[in-house]
């Protein structure tokens, strides 16, 4: 059973519509005994770094989280749950996050059509829609999939790993930006795998295909 952690904030049901679509049992809990049983565990998210932070430990959610990280369980982050891996946010201000990874999460800069060198196209932010996936490492998420395929998008903020080992995967917008890292049984995705048709329903029966 694959648990979905209910921090109060994002639509968590489609994310266990689209496991439940490729064969995986999945529940959406804030309940410390469930993730604990469960075998593998997701973590969603939408909204802003210091709010989701706030309510996980609101919620005393965070040592479910790490006895999660240490009982090689396996992981995977979703957009902010990717971001709150890393060391810090500056979004609204440098708040900790759960730091799995080394490295920050800052806000694309306003001027990435010059950073481009490409002044016909608009990048704007958020970053909004379709964008191609480059895998760097070896990924048991990506069995199947094309290098170089698209997965869907949003957001205004990403991450900066202080090492390159747990990059698997980058993309272009303006900038090289990281888009999928992974660490043991610690897995994170920039994209929304659950709103990426077929790729990202095979993202997640990867995952759930996970010992």
């Amino acid at each position: 059973m694959i648990a979905i952690i209910d921090y109060g904030m994002g639509n968590l049901r489609s994310v266990q519509k689209a496991f439940e679509q490729v064969g995986h049992d999945a529940v959406i809990t804030d309940q410390h005994r469930t993730i604990m049983d469960a075998s593998h565990v997701v973590l969603p998210g939408v909204g802003a770094f210091p709010d989701c932070m706030a309510n996980l430990k609101e919620r005393d959610l965070l040592s479910s989280l790490y006895i999660t990280f240490h009982k090689g369980k396996p992981f995977l982050g979703i957009c902010l749950g990717l971001q709150l891996l890393f060391s810090e946010s500056q979004e609204h201000g440098a708040t900790g996050g759960l730091n799995m990874f080394r490295g920050s999460v800052v806000r694309f800069p306003d001027n990435l059509a010059e950073l481009a060198h490409d002044t016909k196209n608009a990048y704007k932010i958020p970053h909004m829609g379709w964008n191609q996936v480059w895998q760097t490492g070896e990924n048991p998420l990506m069995a199947g999939i094309p290098d170089g395929s698209y997965f869907y998008f949003v957001h205004s903020y990403f991450v900066m790993p202080m090492e390159f080992g747990p990059v698997v995967g980058t993309t272009d917008y303006g900038i090289q930006f990281t888009s999928m890292v992974k660490k043991d049984n610690i897995y994170g995705v920039q994209f929304h795998p659950e709103k990426s048709q077929k790729v990202g329903l095979q993202v997640l029966k990867n995952f759930g295909d996970l010992k």
